[in-house]
């Protein structure tokens, strides 16, 4: 005689024991079966992935989210064309998402890195876009100003990163615009001379004026800064009683009136 009874639990599963235990076996099997680029987690995608997901938040303009997907990625995957180009479009990220710095270093590995890559012309024009968005005065952010009466030191940097790739890559697909740029930052390094060539006649220093915007004249010339350095020169030196050097300024002003207006 069986000491089993037939519905004892110790010998049969039941059916719906059993579904659920078939249940749960599928599911973890289908969890093991998972790919990379399915994980939920950035750090366990495939580059292409987290090349991918990072360019999508780029144009979604989450540059914070982009620039964590590129760092990633260059971490994980540190060799390639992916990588590489991670590196280029995370100091466009550094820059949009205003770190300027951190944008112009990015910039400047990526040459150190790759003299001879096809896109390093890219890097040279990053550097000048990037230096000229900096705000060197951190008020900038509060209470804006004309961008002629800021430091100029980024500006000076901003000119002289667009110069050196005109200089390098002189058939660069980024020259025509770095040329543009150019001039309207030197347009901003001569107005701010003239900024502070008012405030010494303010003051009455006027040789200091004269000294600011004779500077103008010889190194902003073709600007539209430089007439009002004339002007300056004119009164400075009338105030100074040196008439002969006021006369030769209202000479030059007079000329490059002259010459403006035939311009039109």
């Amino acid at each position: 005689m069986s000491i089993f009874k037939p519905n004892s639990p110790s010998r049969f599963i039941r059916p719906a024991l059993l579904a659920a235990l078939l249940s749960t076996l599928i599911l973890g099997l289908a969890g093991c079966a998972v790919s990379p680029d399915d994980s939920d987690t950035p750090d366990k995608w495939s580059v292409e992935k987290l090349y991918r997901e990072a360019k999508a938040a780029l144009k979604g303009e989450d540059y914070e989210l982009a620039i964590q997907y590129f760092e990633t990625l260059e971490a994980k995957y540190p060799f390639g064309r992916y990588a590489e180009q991670a590196q280029l479009d995370s100091a466009y990220a550094y820059m949009k998402f205003d770190e300027p710095d951190t944008a112009i270093s990015a910039a400047d590995r990526f040459i150190k890195l790759h003299p001879r890559h096809p896109n390093v012309d890219y890097a040279y024009y990053l550097r000048g876009l990037a230096s000229s968005s900096k705000k060197d005065n951190p008020l900038d952010v509060v209470m804006p100003q004309d961008s002629s009466q800021r430091d100029p030191s980024s500006t000076r940097k901003s000119y002289d990163y667009f110069a050196e790739l005109i200089k390098k890559y002189p058939n660069s697909r980024y020259v025509p615009d770095a040329i543009k740029r150019m001039g309207h930052l030197r347009n901003n390094l001569a107005q701010h001379e003239i900024h502070v060539a008012r405030y010494y006649m303010k003051r009455g220093a006027y040789v200091a004026a004269a000294n600011r915007a004779k500077f103008v004249v010889e190194n902003y010339s073709r600007t539209p800064a430089s007439r009002d350095a004339l002007r300056i020169m004119i009164k400075a030196y009338t105030e100074l009683e040196m008439d002969d050097l006021a006369k030769d300024a209202q000479r030059v002003l007079d000329l490059n009136s002259g010459t403006a207006m035939n311009a039109k």
